[in-house]
């Protein structure tokens, strides 16, 4: 398929796509909405930022246009799981975008906000309901919803909700939703767990997938450095104060991981922000508006909190540790390189993460590049500031509009690193894509 309108999608559809600007669809867009049209459940392998959220919320809004009915009285005619509440907004958004040219309501449900207010969104029904899987089952038990109207149920993001526990609470919901249902299922791997989850939701379903199976992005420029545990934070403060990374993510293993690389980068004069589950969503909130702004060009994430981060303009993707989940670093790294862009990956690997990295390795079926520490790294690192140097206002910095110019404002001078002897802190010389 050349255009959205050769896929024979409703006209208001078509409307609403032509007032963003989209004519072609994109890969996992072309092979997913005409099965999906004629009815064929669907399982999809595809990453973030693939467009695989239209190719769900398409087609879907195709069959409201020409089926409409009530709404149902606290129900829902589709229900969309997603793992975060990110990433969550995030679909929500693209539904109300999509839907923009025909009347349906659209609401969100997830944690971290007062549940009473979600209760009377519910009270009158809703035709689409986004929500993360914690909190709709809250609101089952409390009898604000029920499941038994859903004509089509979408559950994004599969590898991450089984990676966060949600194993138990999807087997019960799968339980109060009918038998006779439209159902799509995503995921960017298809490990055995994953594939026994779809055989349990799906029913004779038509299979496609955008790359092959564990992946990662072509465009993706991966290096490693190996160093020491405790001078990570040093290589990664030092490398960041390069003015030329233009909007990056780092990644920890753990929340309080990720709250200690914010104190480093701000007592060095580093705006950036965490985002993780210990943040309230007002924070959270914040956090990625700012960084999706420009007024802050770096944010540290856990997993978990970065399945949400749908933002362009990623040029660099730091692994401050490595994943203890192989899958996971496809996920990771797949937030640069978005929309025919390129991005770089840089790992930091201290000795007790050398088996993690043999498993990413083995899965992605690709050896990074090695890149060694800058040469006057010792010296540089003994002048870093200390974390007290902080000023009480740092926390703040990335609300202040003048705090860092928007990305968009800024030269372009992408910061690559090479493997010449200068290391990591080198932006010199022509970048050698991983083998």
């Amino acid at each position: 398929m050349t255009s959205f309108s050769q896929l024979g999608l409703a006209e208001p559809i078509l409307k609403a796509l032509t007032a963003k600007g989209y004519d072609t669809p994109t890969p996992i867009q072309a092979q997913a909405i005409p099965p999906v049209l004629a009815g064929r459940d669907l399982c999809g392998i595809a990453q973030t930022g693939t467009g695989k959220t239209a190719a769900f919320a398409l087609p879907a809004l195709d069959h409201f246009v020409r089926h409409p009915k009530p709404t149902p009285i606290q129900g829902c005619r589709m229900l969309v799981l997603s793992p975060t509440r990110e990433l969550a907004a995030q679909i929500a958004a693209s539904f109300r975008e999509y839907s923009r040219f025909v009347r349906l309501s659209v609401e969100t449900v997830f944690g971290g906000v007062p549940i009473g207010r979600q209760i009377n969104k519910l009270r009158a029904g809703v035709d689409i309901l986004v929500a993360t899987p914690g909190r709709l089952l809250d609101l089952i038990d409390q009898r604000a919803v029920t499941l038994r109207d859903v004509e089509i149920f979408v559950l994004d993001e599969a590898d991450q909700m089984l990676d966060l526990g949600f194993i138990h609470a999807l087997k019960r919901i799968d339980k109060l939703l009918p038998r006779q249902r439209h159902t799509m299922f995503f995921s960017a791997t298809m490990p055995k767990a994953i594939a026994e989850l779809g055989d349990r939701f799906l029913t004779d379903p038509v299979k496609v997938s955008v790359t092959p199976a564990a992946t990662t992005a072509e465009r993706v420029d991966q290096f490693v450095t190996f160093v020491g545990k405790t001078e990570k934070q040093a290589l990664l403060t030092l490398t960041l104060a390069e003015t030329e990374i233009d909007r990056a993510l780092v990644f920890t293993r753990t929340k309080h991981g990720a709250d200690r690389v914010v104190k480093h980068l701000l007592a060095a004069g580093i705006g950036c922000a965490a985002i993780h589950g210990n943040k309230s969503q007002p924070q959270r909130t914040a956090a990625l508006q700012a960084f999706r702004d420009g007024r802050i060009r770096i944010l540290v994430a856990t997993d978990i909190a970065a399945r949400g981060i749908d933002v362009s303009g990623v040029s660099h993707v730091f692994n401050f540790e490595l994943p203890n989940v192989a899958e996971q670093y496809v996920h990771r790294i797949g937030r640069t390189a978005r929309a025919g862009a390129t991005g770089v990956a840089i790992s930091f690997v201290d000795e007790e993460e050398r088996g993690y990295l043999r498993g990413i390795e083995r899965l992605t079926r690709i050896r990074l590049e090695p890149m060694p520490l800058p040469e006057d790294f010792n010296r540089r690192k003994e002048a870093l500031p200390k974390p007290t140097q902080a000023p009480a206002t740092a926390q703040r910095r990335f609300k202040d509009s003048r705090a860092a110019p928007a990305a968009a404002d800024r030269p372009k001078r992408p910061f690559r690193p090479n493997r010449s002897r200068h290391g990591v802190g080198a932006h010199k010389g022509a970048v050698t894509r991983t083998r």
